[in-house]
């Protein structure tokens, strides 16, 4: 591999090591994906949660946030990246390539259904990894125990189809890479309170989740 790839990855290496401290502030992105779906659901979602992250983790994250497209080589200049939608998913070649080189080389992506995207991000993820399964994570996985305890695992925050929440991930190396929430809508729960009229409850622990899997990554 190129000397410019490697540069790169002890670059990304850096951001993640340094993410807790006080004097050093990094970035957080958005996925943009192809296929018509709206990536962009949810607007007011990482602005609350990078605040909640910084005021209760003592983290220094940008307060405003990147979007990166999947086949971008930006993508590898952040520690996590999340993304969300309600509908259809599209992955390029390159999309794939590049996403699986991401998470292979130490990034992380949370996946948060918005109801209506699992069908086309099942298919999608399929052809980044083939070969690796997504995996039910159990109640007592560490990341439902960070600053914030959650003895029952993943919360729910939205009801969609009466279905209990539940938490994907996908492994590589025995290191969690890739988060998958599912009939949660942990991300509606980090928008704003007048956006959907989540009691403060809801939106608390809806925002200690999303603070525990920042945590969870930042410290792998």
């Amino acid at each position: 591999m190129s000397k410019k790839f490697w540069i790169g990855i002890l670059f990304f290496i850096s951001l993640v090591a340094n993410a807790f401290a006080q004097d050093y502030t990094i970035k957080i992105a958005l996925l943009k994906y192809g296929g018509g779906g709206d990536w962009y659901a949810d607007p007011t979602a990482l602005p609350n949660l990078i605040k909640f992250c910084n005021e209760h983790l003592k983290t220094s994250i940008n307060p405003q946030h990147d979007v990166v497209e999947v086949g971008s080589p930006q993508l590898f200049e952040y520690p996590f990246v999340h993304m969300t939608g309600h509908g259809n998913v599209v992955f390029s070649t390159q999309d794939v390539k590049n996403l699986r080189l991401y998470l292979e080389s130490g990034g992380f992506l949370h996946v948060d259904d918005n109801y209506g995207l699992d069908p086309y991000f099942r298919r999608e993820i399929a052809k980044v990894f083939p070969d690796i399964p997504l995996v039910e994570l159990p109640p007592n996985h560490p990341i439902f125990k960070q600053k914030f305890l959650f003895l029952n695992g993943l919360p729910k925050i939205h009801e969609h189809d009466g279905k209990d929440p539940q938490a994907f991930g996908i492994f590589i190396k025995n290191r969690l890479a890739l988060l998958y929430t599912y009939e949660s809508d942990i991300s509606d729960g980090w928008e704003s309170p007048e956006v959907h009229n989540d009691s403060e409850e809801t939106r608390l622990k809806a925002l200690k989740m999303g603070a525990n899997i920042i945590q969870y990554v930042f410290n792998q």
